[in-house]
């Protein structure tokens, strides 16, 4: 058979032209060193910080430190597996989340995988873990009320969507009942909540989840678990992921929550990944950017303008104190980062006022920008009124000869701190809280004995339903007080039936 020269010039030339260059060209460095959740690895030299790495059995790291000769990252899930030797490449990408509304109603760890066996999350979306806070000019000033059904929360330091307020106080002091409670009054309240749990034991946020389920909150909510037995990489890394899925519903227009439970403990687990990672450490030995660790992350809750679909994020982190010492390190941070803090003072919590807020020390800087038109004239005194009571309470101890106005002061300051508590999980509608409150302030409890105030808030908002429900029904759509009028009557009527049958 005769070969001829242009057959072999169009058979090379075929298979040039359907050539495919199957070489893949990898990054790779070598393990030198491993052990409580942190590798140092050897060859990375042109690894990014914030990059993720694969290691030879799959498992993934965090690039989290660059040295000269060295690249220190953090793993990802166990490091058991890894040892000195092993290969290690270079991904070219950054850590990212699976986001999106079917993550609804599941648990899930820092990286998105869920651990609370009901199978895989189908979801194609994700969004990197770290993001720029939107500018000045992408922002809306803060004007709709989170409503977190909790009264002396909306009436004293009220929380605006897109807000970053504080909840700081010492352990076992109602912090995580806040959380629980705020996220039970957003039923029907067109928002979607992640709730990030960080250092907490297992069983507690088990615990919190039922809650959740019971009062049907969780359709609605996102649970993150970075639990005390997990490694510090996922503790580190929890408030991020959570923000990284609110931002989601935020960019689409719509208002998410997110609430870091608590940031103390990731500051915690910082620390120990950058002492392992033989950063300097700094003030307290904590080291020198850990205010950065948190700024980072508080800066992104906004309330977007309207050219980017107004949607909302709302941030409220918790710190722990330790015997009430606002003034430590952790603390005074977060307090410069965020719009207001609520104080939770345990002496209160221990004396029966619970939810134990401290409203002298508990601000919001966003403030009457936060409140219904109908809350902000309710209220607008009370604050004022206890302080006053306060001051009046430590000076009544020492005499008992007390004039009429005095007594009266005391006598009506007696009644609001009953008014402001909170049975646990009982959130209150707004128009329900603006009629107790407009009670107290108009004097309709000053005859009522101080054991029966919370029987007499108790009867009172089923009365007004079914009896007037044309004045709550004013105040919810319009946010404004009803005609003082049919609110006095209402309230007098009630009133009045309340001291006969007692």
């Amino acid at each position: 058979m005769e070969i001829r020269a242009e057959d072999i010039s169009a058979l090379i030339k075929k298979q040039i032209q359907y050539y495919q260059n199957d070489t893949e060209i990898y990054d790779l460095g070598t393990v030198i060193e491993t052990g409580d959740g942190i590798a140092q690895i050897y060859g990375l030299n042109n690894a990014l910080l914030g990059e993720l790495v694969e290691f030879l059995d799959g498992t993934m790291g965090l690039v989290q430190s660059l040295e000269e000769d060295r690249v220190g990252v953090v793993i990802l899930g166990s490091h058991l597996s890894i040892r000195e030797g092993d290969e290690v490449r270079r991904t070219g990408r950054i850590m990212e989340v699976p986001v999106g509304k079917s993550l609804l109603g599941r648990v899930v760890n820092p990286l998105g995988q869920p651990i609370d066996g009901k199978g895989p999350i189908k979801t194609r979306k994700t969004r990197p873990i770290e993001a720029h806070a939107p500018g000045v000019m992408e922002r809306k000033s803060i004007h709709e009320p989170l409503q977190t059904g909790i009264k002396a929360i909306d009436a004293l330091v009220p929380i605006g969507r897109g807000q970053r307020e504080l909840i700081i106080g010492d352990r076992q002091t109602g912090k995580t009942t806040v959380a629980v409670d705020t996220i039970l009054n957003q039923k029907n309240q067109n928002m979607f909540c992640i709730y990030v749990a960080i250092g907490q034991k297992d069983s507690t946020v088990r615990a919190t989840v039922e809650t959740f389920r019971k009062h049907g909150a969780l359709d609605y909510t996102i649970v993150i678990n970075a639990g005390a037995s997990a490694p510090a990489p996922l503790q580190y890394l929890a408030p991020y992921a959570g923000v990284a899925m609110g931002e989601e519903f935020m960019f689409s227009g719509e208002h998410a929550l997110v609430i870091y439970d608590d940031i103390s403990k990731q500051a915690a687990a910082y620390r120990e990944l950058s002492l392992l990672l033989k950063r300097p450490p700094g003030r307290e030995a904590f080291p020198g950017d850990v205010f950065y660790l948190h700024s980072r992350l508080l800066e992104r809750a906004a309330k977007l303008s309207d050219e980017l679909g107004g949607g909302s994020l709302t941030a409220l982190p918790f710190v722990e104190t330790q015997a009430g010492d606002i003034s430590a390190y952790i603390p005074t941070n977060v307090i410069s980062i965020t719009d207001g803090q609520i104080f939770l003072q345990s002496d209160l919590f221990f004396a029966g006022v619970r939810p134990a807020i401290n409203p002298g020390l508990s601000v919001s800087r966003v403030g009457g920008s936060a409140q219904t038109k109908a809350m902000k004239k309710v209220a607008g005194t009370l604050r004022i009124d206890l302080a006053s009571y306060r001051e009046l309470e430590s000076f009544a101890q020492f005499g008992s000869d007390l004039d009429r106005s005095t007594l009266a002061k005391l006598n009506r300051g007696k009644r609001t701190i009953e008014v402001l508590k909170q049975g646990l999980h009982q959130p209150i509608a707004m128009e329900n809280q603006v009629m107790i409150i407009y009670a107290l302030i108009h004097g309709f409890l000053d005859e009522i004995p101080l054991e029966d105030i919370t029987r007499f808030e108790t009867e009172l908002y089923p009365y007004l339903e079914a009896a007037y429900p044309e004045v709550l029904a004013e105040i919810r759509q319009s946010g404004k007080l009803a005609s003082s009028a049919d609110m006095e009557e209402a309230i007098r009527t009630f009133t009045k039936q309340f001291i006969v049958s007692a």
